[in-house]
């Protein structure tokens, strides 16, 4: 399985701030986090694969370092990938955690 194993350590780091338990479970050819069995965020390679609310999809999908996620070949609803350059400070990561995590709890 590829996936950058220091990315996935810096998530761990940051999921300690939050009293929510998680999961982890090897998707998407990475690895990914769960929330009560909802994907939240996760890792293929070197990028982020992160759920996100719908109403928030544009807003992120502006951004330079955001992409649609077309694991299929086709973009997947409420998906995006983020290159590393999206995620280069621990706040930038803990952003998109807790895009993951809101989106996992709108779900339950």
């Amino acid at each position: 399985m590829a996936f950058n194993e220091q990315l996935a350590n810096r998530i761990r780091e940051q999921l300690k701030l939050f009293s929510e338990v998680f999961t982890e479970k090897k998707m998407f050819g990475g690895l990914s986090f769960l929330y009560q069995g909802k994907m939240t965020i996760g890792i293929v390679k070197n990028e982020l694969a992160v759920r996100i609310v719908s109403d928030k999809m544009e807003i992120e999908l502006a951004k330079d370092t955001v992409r649609p996620m077309d694991f299929t070949k086709r973009p997947m609803k409420e998906f995006v990938y983020v290159s590393s350059e999206g995620f280069n400070t621990e706040s930038q990561l803990l952003h998109y955690i807790e895009l993951g995590l809101e989106h996992a709890k709108s779900k339950l």
